[in-house]
């Protein structure tokens, strides 16, 4: 049997789903499997990223695929189960997998109906698809990986401040914005990182609302000013909307909070943090971003709850805190106490080895090639129709 992989990702906007696409068409190609990935014709991040071997083809709706479909019967996995009809296509024709990248709690399961094989990034997720009466999932987690290696696209380790803001286009204020913006930003001086006394805590994310960055910080951030020499430092972009109602959630605390935009050169900003703090965890699928500070030794600050119960070891790797919505953040403020205490003796997660190798490439790599092993038996297997 040929291994040839169709793998579908439209995404226009560069996030997790993305980065994941990528090493998971790594881990591809080194198992053997050739790789034809479709990609939105106005995603040109693409053709930047290191993929060597990988066959882009770009197209400008998921309807134009019809055009390039095999004859032969093929493995076809989605990165987003939304494809519209061509999910019935796919299905009566070939083999449909699909990725879950975001739990199914209060979202439609009806997409993923169609599907043959759905792999999800966590134990969080999967639980959400059995809870969804979504049947056809593969029983274990296909961990992401810190996917530290992706090119900087000519960044310096020197962290120069960026926009904050990442414009949705198919809204007309962000696109009236996307053109008035970026003249007048480059206009400011530039600014350049230096790590400020105190504590240090980092937001390294995309500002989007699964994070749910400004309910949680709505709570703490009256707990934060309990602390002056708490510093918040924030790495990541979003809509105009996200960004506004991250910086409200913030006001209280304004004079400890910096922003400093999308930054390309992990390796440089994960080692500035004290903590890297996730967002609430309900709608968070998984968080490459834990992954990585971890692998850079940076310890985690997460609430106590699935999916970063996952990837966080207490004491180990970073501290859980009780959700703050339950106890308005009184845990949280403990926390910061405990912190202040230990006058900069933190966890190193580098020590965790056993912790990290479950997200090495390596071990990526094996869960890989088990979850292939399942969409294969579907290819060898007769038809349904």
């Amino acid at each position: 049997m040929n291994r040839v992989c169709y793998q579908i990702n439209l995404q226009q906007g560069f996030g997790g789903g993305e980065i994941y696409t990528r090493f998971f068409s790594h881990a591809l190609q080194q198992l053997g499997w050739q790789v034809t990935l479709f990609v939105h014709k106005n995603a040109g991040f693409w053709r930047k990223l290191d993929m060597p071997g990988v066959t882009l083809v770009p197209v400008g709706s998921y309807e134009e695929i019809h055009a390039h479909l095999p004859v032969e019967r093929s493995l076809f996995i989605t990165h987003s189960p939304a494809i519209g009809r061509l999910a019935d296509t796919l299905a009566s024709k070939h083999v449909l997998a699909g990725f879950a990248h975001m739990p199914l709690y209060n979202r439609n399961p009806a997409p993923f109906r169609p599907y043959h094989l759905v792999f999800a990034v966590s134990g969080h997720v999967i639980d959400s698809l059995r809870a969804a009466g979504i049947d056809s999932y593969y029983e274990a987690p296909l961990y992401g990986v810190a996917d530290l290696t992706r090119p900087t696209m000519g960044q310096t380790t020197a962290i120069r401040a960026a926009s904050v803001y990442d414009w949705d286009t198919r809204k007309v204020r962000d696109r009236l914005l996307s053109h008035l913006y970026p003249p007048l930003f480059a206009l400011r001086p530039a600014r350049y990182f230096e790590k400020r006394e105190g504590l240090t805590l980092g937001v390294v994310s995309r500002l989007t609302p699964i994070k749910q960055f400004p309910l949680m910080f709505g709570i703490l951030a009256p707990v934060i000013r309990q602390f002056p020499d708490v510093n918040l430092e924030i790495f990541g972009s979003g809509g105009y909307a996200s960004v506004r109602d991250l910086r409200k959630s913030l006001h209280p605390v304004a004079g400890q909070v910096r922003w400093w935009g999308h930054q390309n050169s992990l390796t440089a900003v994960y080692p500035q943090l004290d903590f890297l703090i996730t967002g609430l965890p309900e709608k968070e699928a998984l968080g490459l971003n834990v992954i990585e500070a971890q692998a850079c030794g940076t310890p985690v600050l997460a609430v106590h709850a699935p999916p970063f119960t996952e990837t966080v070891l207490e004491a180990e790797t970073g501290y859980f805190f009780t959700d703050p919505r339950q106890d308005n953040g009184r845990d949280f403020a403990r926390l910061l106490g405990n912190l202040h205490a230990a006058e900069g003796k933190f966890p190193d997660p580098r020590r965790a080895t056993a912790h990290l190798e479950r997200f090495s490439l390596a071990q990526f790599s094996q869960r890989v090639e088990r979850a292939m092993n399942a969409a294969i038996r579907l290819l060898e297997a007769a038809p349904c129709n």
